[in-house]
């Protein structure tokens, strides 16, 4: 009989990168997240325990792998504990994917980070990925095994159709955000601008020009992440400086390094819209932000996987409908 049709109950763990998240995908789910020990010994190792019988179960793990490595170690313990507890099958939910922006060699002698740690989840036992919003879409390539890649732009597109903006220009904050910001303003009736700018150096952007007609208009800057807020901070100078009514800004996952919350939180931005795929501790917050929730979308990919449905019905469901799916934010 083939694996599929032996395949027992769903067991749902958490590492302690994003606990409220996994929490809330139980509620959703109906079944408890809290089904494995983490802890660390006094020397700083991690000690990972499963608390619960994983034989021939279909396990899921949820867990993001930025920063602290730990995060990322914790992902792979789970992973071999599930296997060697002889689950079924074990799927790693991994809502932000940590080094994902370290995807090819750009200069002599440099790692490419995605790759190796991709390795690493296939060979600590996963037999399936689920993620969201890849800072490159080819990063799906790097797994050796089944990816299914989700997207926050219905999540975010439904909150900012909701707020009813007039006049709206979708702004990609550099090159690499076009096609997104494209969609986005296919998806929200807006125009479309582009910043202009340049990287002297790592975590530093200076914008050169903005092209598109942005005066007296609602923008919108988007893009997948948001790490120390240099980029976007500048963003919004430009944009005001060349005649923006407003400025709001959007992106799938929330690093806010550094200082991202007191630069972004001092430029005339009237809203920064997240979602929690990576867990933001209260001393990161600040008044402009929002964080939007993406339980009900991986708790679908996770529902549709365990009943061995296609996830791709996630990418059909209508924004219209209310519910959280992953429609691609692709401009054609």
């Amino acid at each position: 009989m083939d694996d599929t049709f032996r395949r027992g109950p769903m067991l749902l763990l958490a590492g302690r990168s994003n606990r409220a998240l996994a929490q809330e995908i139980g509620e959703i789910l109906g079944t408890p997240h809290d089904g494995a020990t983490i802890r660390d010994f006094a020397d700083g190792e991690i000690f990972v325990r499963i608390d619960h019988n994983a034989r021939g179960r279909d396990v899921f793990i949820v867990q993001s792998t930025g920063a602290p490595a730990e995060n990322m170690l914790e992902l792979l313990l789970l992973l071999d504990a599930a296997k060697r507890a002889s689950a079924a099958r074990v799927t790693a939910v991994i809502p932000y994917f940590g080094y994902g922006r370290q995807d090819r060699k750009d200069q002599p002698r440099v790692a490419i980070g995605a790759k190796l740690m991709a390795n690493l989840v296939v060979a600590a036992g996963a037999d399936r990925v689920v993620s969201i919003d890849f800072h490159q879409h080819q990063i799906q390539g790097f797994f050796d095994i089944p990816v299914d890649h989700l997207y926050a732009a219905p999540v975010l597109t439904r909150y900012f159709r909701d707020k009813g903006l007039r006049d709206l220009v979708i702004v990609a904050p550099d090159v690499g955000a076009a096609k997104m910001a494209r969609g986005y303003a296919k998806r929200l009736g807006g125009t479309f601008a582009i910043i202009d700018k340049r990287r002297p150096a790592p975590n530093m952007s200076q914008v050169l020009n903005v092209v598109g007609d942005v005066d007296g208009k609602n923008c919108i800057l988007t893009d997948d992440l948001v790490d120390t807020g240099g980029t976007l901070a500048n963003a919004v100078v430009a944009l005001k400086e060349h005649g923006a009514k407003a400025v709001y800004a959007m992106a799938t996952h929330a690093l806010l390094s550094g200082l991202a919350s007191e630069r972004l939180s001092s430029v005339p931005l009237e809203e920064m819209v997240v979602t929690n795929t990576i867990h933001i501790p209260q001393e990161r917050r600040f008044d402009q932000l929002t964080v939007l929730s993406v339980a009900g979308l991986l708790a679908n990919a996770i529902q549709f996987i365990h009943s061995n449905e296609s996830v791709s019905q996630l990418f059909e469901i209508t924004e219209d409908k209310g519910q959280p799916g992953g429609e691609a934010p692709a401009a054609d």
